[in-house]
């Protein structure tokens, strides 16, 4: 089969289309045939082995997954013997997690890592979902406790976690406040946004506003910058993202490891988010979006061999909302 593989950390070009085995079904597992994928800033940080730190987990000298990507929508085309949930021909949506996997035309995953695809997306849209809309899901309903009626900021509102974000947010009843740079004030408003801070024009640390729930997706202010927007007993949920600017030995995991020293000494909640990919949470997102509370937002989508050009795209910070790969 074809697929993406990586035998170096670097930029894109390291990236490349080669004939490899397919995968076989482990007992427990389902073997998908791989229809879309998507792109996640996980994506890059993988590729470059960066944070350097992150190297201790993915691998110290070359990355340990050698295929790239992580979600996938396709087709299931076998199932192990103990397979309950999941039938040959049915169409599934999944997170590969840290084994990576989906930039191939097959990927073999645990039955626990897949969910029926919502019957009114493609599998394009579908594959956008499961990373970020865990990680907006986890992040609002788990970690946020989003009630009707709270307040509630995206910092990053108009990327692939951020554009789901706001529709989650909006689903649980709170008003949203979105944070994006000029050219996206539209994009994030067409997506319920209640109030929309063009973050080139205005500071939302610095005005008056208040919120309960502060979901920052950037980590590009500071802790005290961001507890500003906090209400006296409100939330700092921290999932950093960002764009390569180089390569560093932390990156974003400083913000969150100042967060973490600091939450019990202040009266704000300070949480760093920790998605677990799962079917629990994908039946969750699938529910959201076949009730039409959720559409994922498809800026680009390329083909397989062009996934090094998509991945230089979406880390040069020119990308909005999600990039997907057609298999």
């Amino acid at each position: 089969m074809k697929a993406i593989v990586q035998d170096r950390y670097g930029p894109p070009e390291t990236l490349t289309l080669a004939d490899v085995d397919p995968p076989v079904p482990a007992d427990d597992e389902v073997l998908v045939r791989v229809e879309a994928a998507a792109l996640n800033a996980y994506d890059w940080h993988a590729m470059r082995g960066d944070p350097r730190m992150a190297r201790l987990a993915m691998g110290r000298s070359r990355p340990r997954a050698r295929i790239r990507g992580r979600d996938f929508a396709g087709r299931v085309e076998a199932v192990g013997a103990r397979v309950r949930q999941v039938r040959p021909g049915d169409a599934v949506f999944g997170d590969l997690g840290d084994a990576n996997g989906a930039f191939a035309e097959y990927v073999c995953v645990p039955e626990t890592l897949v969910a029926p695809q919502p019957a009114n997306l493609t599998p394009q849209q579908a594959a956008a979902l499961p990373l970020a809309g865990v990680t907006a899901l986890m992040g609002l309903r788990d970690v946020g406790r989003v009630e009707p009626g709270h307040r509630v900021l995206v910092n990053g509102a108009s990327g692939g976690v951020g554009t789901l974000a706001v529709q989650l947010a909006k689903a649980l009843g709170a008003t949203v406040t979105g944070v994006c740079s000029t050219r996206n004030v539209d994009l994030v408003r067409s997506l319920g946004a209640d109030r929309v801070v063009d973050y080139t024009r205005d500071d939302f640390t610095r005005d008056d506003r208040r919120h309960d729930v502060v979901f920052d997706l950037v980590g590009n202010r500071s802790l005290t910058a961001l507890r500003r927007a906090l209400t006296p007993t409100g939330t700092l949920v921290l999932s950093g993202g960002g764009v390569y600017r180089g390569g560093s030995l932390v990156g974003p995991v400083w913000l969150l490891t100042r967060g973490q020293l600091l939450a019990p000494f202040v009266r704000h909640r300070i949480v760093t988010l920790a998605t677990v990919p799962g079917r629990q949470h994908l039946d969750a997102l699938r529910v959201h979006a076949e009730a039409g509370r959720l559409t994922p937002v498809i800026d680009r989508t390329y083909p397989l061999h062009e996934v090094p050009e998509a991945i230089r795209y979406l880390e040069g910070e020119h990308a909005r909302a999600k990039v997907v790969i057609t298999v």
